[in-house]
């Protein structure tokens, strides 16, 4: 039979909610999400949005639909590419989804041992689609914190650059924060001050 720890930090999914959790979520206020009638997740896309800077909030199921939104409101159409780092959870855990759902070229650069991508490779790869032949990068996409090397953060500088060199370029940025809760207090900072703030990502996941 498995050991089992009190902390368990293998993934998020792996936490139980406690009583009290079941609690709440058992008197909960409900209504109709299609026609905004649910207070409960309209209180959680406020106060999540409100806490990350962003004008407006939306509730999904999981992190890989959050990612595939995110990727397919920059992706509109057939032939873009995106950057990402090579031991992403875009690129390693969500079966591809941003090519065989949204059609969209998965381009990678390696992710050093901090997390961060060699910013000089990332220019190397955008293409500003001038020739029909290739594919246009839309979209730049970070993951904070980086979950396969270690759970380390990526320090403000860092992201200030990779803005800089989106703005150069025209394309857009995309945060992977599922843990970016964790990188704030790492940073000591306040949640928004990772987005919006350091305007480091038009769409961020958490």
């Amino acid at each position: 039979m498995p050991q089992k720890f009190d902390i368990d930090l293998r993934s998020d999914t792996v936490t139980t909610p406690t009583l009290e959790m079941r609690q709440a979520m058992f008197d909960a206020n409900v209504g109709d999400d299609v026609f905004g009638e649910d207070p409960t997740i309209r209180n959680l896309e406020e106060k999540v949005s409100s806490l990350l800077g962003k004008e407006k909030g939306l509730l999904v199921t999981s992190g890989t639909m959050g990612n595939l939104l995110s990727i397919m409101s920059h992706c509109w159409g057939r032939g873009y590419d995106i950057i990402v780092g090579d031991k992403s959870h875009i690129f390693m855990y969500e079966q591809g989804g941003a090519s065989h759902l949204a059609g969209v070229m998965i381009k990678t650069v390696p992710n050093q041992a901090d997390g961060t991508l060699d910013l000089s490779s990332v220019e190397g790869l955008i293409n500003p689609g001038l020739d029909h032949h290739k594919t246009k990068t839309q979209l730049l996409c970070l993951e904070n914190t980086q979950n396969t090397c270690g759970g380390v953060v990526l320090m403000p500088e860092y992201c200030r650059k990779a803005r800089v060199l989106a703005d150069k370029h025209g394309i857009a940025m995309h945060l992977d924060g599922a843990r970016l809760l964790n990188a704030a207090v790492f940073l000591k900072v306040r949640p928004s001050l990772v987005g919006r703030e350091l305007r480091f990502c038009e769409h961020l996941l958490v």
